[in-house]
């Protein structure tokens, strides 16, 4: 049989996170003592009260069919959470609950985008806001955000490549994988851009819960009543309530942009699962200890490994300001120990230092890598350790 796959799958770029979480996984199961940094999920157990309510939901014959868009309840978990937490006010018509915040992504540019509409986006980016934008026949439009400006991109830099073609911007504060934060004067001054262009800003804030060193997270659709009608709010318990298996993500904004997504919802996944709802209202509605206890012990890790990693010949690290990623500058390391670039400084690292960690290429910065500090404090040592061992000796 001779079947040619559509073109829009066969130009995908496979994730370089999953690529090497796989192989580090698969080398373990060898029985190699392999020190994984690539995961993007924390590495605590989702809280004992939202796994009970889920629990309960099944027992009491909650597993049937929901409405496209998420519950009624579980919608209003999440309107309720946005007023406490940035003031702002949506109705349900405004939310829709999707099958985790990629999901809600994905939907979001197939009802925004027509072929050959711009889609900006800052780099260094999540690997699958390209490919999204690419899947729904949309042209991403790289802007770099430079290292001496912490990895953010200017509202100058905006204003230089928007065009009569520009959809949409897309906004990650805190960032995977810089873990930078926008300031409010920032977000102030990109906004304005947008308004003034007519550009839809897609402000994603999976991290908004794991902010370090007294800083704050704000929301761009929070500083003004015409930015938040400007801003589709992306969200999800996975980063924030270690419910990255649950899928559980939702959008707000536009109504008519949020019927449209769950018109296709309707057709593509018919509703979130249902027991993943019932654990995300309990997220909601329940106990934040266990979000604050998680986000001072990422802290902890934080402080304790910033200057270890910095030590490392060759290594130059901005201190991030929230998610659970380090982004150091290797690209001195990778000369010194004889690599033709980052990325086979990092297969090297992998396959001889035993540490795998994901190259700046995949999230379009390749002098850099990501490290994962969602892993345990040991490990992490254990995996400094060993890099900056590597390095020295490979610098002889």
């Amino acid at each position: 049989m001779n079947i040619s796959l559509a073109q829009r799958v066969s130009a995908l770029t496979p994730s370089t996170t999953l690529a090497i979480t796989a192989k580090a996984k698969e080398m373990k199961q060898q029985g190699i003592d392999v020190i994984g940094l690539g995961a993007g999920e924390p590495d605590f157990n989702t809280p004992d009260h939202i796994i009970n309510a889920a629990h309960e939901s099944m027992i009491g014959g909650q597993t049937k069919y929901t409405p496209s868009g998420g519950t009624p309840a579980l919608k209003e978990a999440i309107i309720q959470k946005f007023k406490t937490d940035q003031g702002l006010e949506y109705g349900p018509g405004e939310v829709i609950v999707t099958s985790g915040a990629k999901h809600a992504l994905y939907t979001l540019f197939q009802v925004l985008l027509d072929e050959g509409d711009e889609v900006i986006i800052p780099t260094p980016y999540w690997v699958s806001y390209p490919e999204q934008v690419k899947l729904a026949g949309g042209v991403p439009v790289m802007v770099e955000g430079k290292e001496e400006n912490e990895y953010k991109i200017t509202s100058g830099q905006l204003e230089e490549v928007l065009s009569s073609k520009t959809k949409a911007l897309i906004l990650n504060s805190p960032s995977n994988p810089t873990g930078m934060l926008y300031s409010e004067e920032e977000l102030r001054a990109i906004g304005e851009a947008c308004i003034k262009h007519d550009v839809l800003i897609v402000s994603d804030e999976i991290y908004e819960k794991l902010v370090y060193d007294g800083n704050k997270h704000i929301s761009i659709a929070q500083l003004s009543p015409d930015l938040k009608a400007q801003t589709i709010v992306i969200n999800g318990v996975s980063k924030s309530h270690s419910m990255t298996g649950w899928r559980i993500g939702y959008a707000a904004g536009d109504a008519t942009i949020i019927k449209a997504m769950t018109n296709l919802a309707s057709h593509s996944t018919s509703n979130p699962t249902t027991t993943s709802q019932y654990g995300a209202i309990a997220a909601y509605e329940g106990d934040q200890a266990p979000v604050e206890h998680m986000r001072q012990a990422f802290e902890e890790r934080l402080n304790i490994l910033f200057e270890k990693l910095n030590a490392i010949p060759g290594f130059k690290c901005i201190k991030p300001q929230g998610a659970f990623y380090l982004f150091p500058n290797v690209k001195n390391a990778a000369e010194q120990t004889g690599y033709e670039d980052v990325d086979a400084f990092t297969k090297a690292l992998l396959e001889e230092a035993k540490v795998a960690v994901i190259p700046g290429s995949g999230f379009g910065s390749p002098d850099n890598i990501r490290l994962s500090y969602a892993t345990s404090l040991d490990s992490l040592e254990e995996a400094l350790k060993r890099i900056h061992t590597f390095v020295v000796e490979r610098s002889k």
